[in-house]
């Protein structure tokens, strides 16, 4: 809930024909980092801010700001594994069709059901993309990363990877994080967006 609520007012950098440029994503990386070590904010404890080395990132790459093509295609609900026991309800809300070094990728947008009815005026056009890809256990999170998607309103998307972000799960263990869906394994390697916190 906590990485949502970071990054909520952030999603349409994901879906947006306006792109984000490296300046902007540079002062988003830095809040990210400030909130995390913010003793105050109580993301991590302060036995673990003082353990934390910091975050890395792959530089800017306007590369993988990515043109795409969104289909709308509602699932039935279901319980998302996730790295506890918790199950969150989600479902399918669509898919984004798009090419990296001209290889056909693609990837499953999801819903979070139950941010809907905490609120469903403040999360009706929050989605949702977990992923992995060929940099996952190697430069990246092992349990994959997320991308914020802004409910588009057209089939024309750009996809930013450079706004990948860890799950909190990544820098403690007292969290319960989505674990990607195995259709949302990317036979690529997406160098962008945030790799495998320092230290770890």
């Amino acid at each position: 809930m906590k990485s949502i609520l970071l990054t909520i007012s952030l999603i349409c950098s994901c879906s947006s024909h306006a792109q984000l440029s490296e300046t902007d994503i540079a002062k988003m990386r830095k809040q990210h980092l400030n909130e995390l070590t913010d003793t105050s904010s109580n993301y991590l404890t302060t036995e673990e801010i003082a353990d934390f080395q910091g975050l890395d990132y792959y530089p800017f790459d306007s590369s993988f700001q990515i043109p795409a093509l969104f289909i709308k295609d509602k699932g039935e609900k279901f319980e998302m594994p996730t790295s506890t026991e918790r199950l969150p309800i989600y479902r399918r809300f669509g898919y984004i069709y798009f090419t990296i070094d001209s290889i056909p990728c693609q990837l499953t947008v999801y819903q979070n059901i139950d941010l809907l009815k905490r609120n469903r005026k403040k999360y009706k056009n929050y989605l949702f993309i977990p992923f992995k890809d060929k940099t996952t256990r190697i430069q990246t999170y092992g349990a994959g990363r997320f991308l914020d998607f802004e409910r588009p309103k057209s089939k024309k998307v750009i996809v930013d990877f450079n706004m990948s972000y860890n799950p909190y799960c990544a820098y403690s263990y007292r969290y319960s994080c989505p674990i990607p869906p195995k259709e949302n394994t990317l036979n690529v390697e997406i160098t962008a967006g945030e790799r495998i916190p320092l230290g770890h």
